[in-house]
């Protein structure tokens, strides 16, 4: 079953598509807030799912991929809510 193995992909995507589109119809920090969160729930799939489960997800080990993930989505959830709006 190799579309189920890359449902957590897809997941993720769907997510940042969102993020995207809010960006582009609404606001750049309510849009970035949700890829942030994207990114927050990539590294929840990664640190819960099998390497089998997790498919593109996977990149190097375990700790590392998450680690990477969750900096940059706090990053961005932080820069989202920082920078005042003109």
């Amino acid at each position: 079953m190799p579309a189920v193995k890359e449902l957590p992909t897809l997941a993720v995507l769907v997510v940042v598509a969102i993020g995207l589109a809010v960006v582009v119809f609404i606001d750049w920090q309510p849009g970035a807030f949700v890829i942030g969160l994207a990114l927050l729930l990539a590294a929840g799939l990664r640190l819960t799912l099998r390497e089998r489960q997790a498919g593109f997800l996977v990149v190097r080990s375990r700790g590392f991929d998450a680690a990477v993930l969750l900096v940059l989505g706090f990053v961005l959830i932080a820069l989202a809510n920082t920078i005042p709006r003109a």
